[in-house]
């Protein structure tokens, strides 16, 4: 099977198209306080200019729903990612989206939460305190591979080049998501590191 890779915390038109062209499958687009937050302009800038095909995905943190279909009504995008304590009946209220609801994990009890909520993927992430996404820290894969009963899962948190292989071999995930992974600085994609996660994340 081809594994799916999403490079999330895009901000920049040349980011994106390279992305594109080395083979990731989604682009995330952060509109959350991050260093790689955009406003809805910039990312529709960047939107516009991509070819079709590519999953393009919003990331929101305890945002209000009206918010989020604004600004996924505004750049053109179907797939929105929940990053924060966002509580099952939330998701109801965005039926018109794929929804990707993110956990962050510490150890195995952080699973049992997933049984409430019925997304279309969940995304799991590493747990450290006060800090959302982008920690470039891994935690244990055995508890991703546990999760899939819950659906399908995609694996994020600390992923680099050199270990999303053995990451893939253990959790065996629906896709694998990077962003500073690939990052020569918060916000700027490295091509030569994007280049060899999505070869890796591949063969």
């Amino acid at each position: 099977m081809n594994m799916r890779v999403k490079i999330c915390g895009i901000t920049n038109v040349e980011d994106a198209n390279t992305a594109v062209e080395l083979g990731a499958d989604a682009l995330g687009f952060v509109f959350a306080k991050s260093p790689r937050q955009i406003t809805i302009e910039q990312a529709r800038e960047i939107i516009e200019t991509l070819p079709p095909f590519i999953s393009v995905v919003g990331v929101f943190v305890d945002e209000k729903i009206d918010k989020i279909k604004n600004t996924c009504n505004s750049c053109g995008i179907h797939t929105v990612q929940l990053h924060g304590n966002e509580d099952p009946q939330f998701l109801n209220e965005l039926k018109e989206y794929k929804i990707i609801k993110a956990f962050r994990i510490r150890d195995e009890s952080d699973l049992k939460p997933m049984s409430n909520y019925k997304p279309h993927a969940f995304l799991l992430d590493t747990y450290v305190k006060g800090i959302i996404g982008g920690t470039g820290i891994t935690f244990n894969w055995t508890y991703a591979h546990q999760a899939k009963k819950y659906g399908n899962i995609i694996l994020s948190g600390g992923l680099t080049p050199e270990n999303v292989k053995e990451a893939i071999h253990i959790a065996k995930p629906f896709a694998v998501d990077v962003s500073s992974g690939v990052e020569s600085s918060p916000g700027k994609k490295d091509k030569l590191l994007m280049k060899r996660f999505i070869l890796n994340a591949k063969s």
